[in-house]
């Protein structure tokens, strides 16, 4: 059973930058489409906020472009966001997601704190 771990959460003030990470137990970044998605409070919908297909294109949520980066390195099975210019809207749990048409992986989520 393939298991996906974030981590780089943490608490910064507003303007400040994070970078998440999406690690993989198994050998599948390579053939995986990859997603992150923040959910801002529990019962609310996660939304996406970044995507990376496994060709290489990615695609941003018009709240995060020009702030956010994904990116990848399937040789370390491991993902990443680049989160710059963090704004207060932007708390919330950030979850990894890698899928293909066999399959759906999520990770537990890392809790991003921004204060103004």
């Amino acid at each position: 059973q393939v298991q996906v771990v974030e981590s780089g959460g943490g608490l910064v003030q507003a303007g400040g930058s994070l970078r998440l990470s999406c690690a993989a137990s198994g050998s599948i970044f390579s053939n995986h489409h990859m997603g992150w998605y923040h959910q801002q409070a529990l019962g609310r919908q996660r939304e996406l906020v970044a995507f990376d297909t496994s060709d290489g294109r990615t695609n941003y949520a018009d709240s995060v472009k020009g702030r956010f980066t994904i990116s990848r390195d399937n040789a370390k099975n491991t993902g990443y966001l680049q989160m710059n210019s963090l704004k207060p809207e932007d708390t919330g749990v950030y979850y990894c997601n890698l899928r293909s048409n066999y399959a759906n992986y999520w990770g537990q989520g890392t809790q991003v704190t921004v204060s103004s």
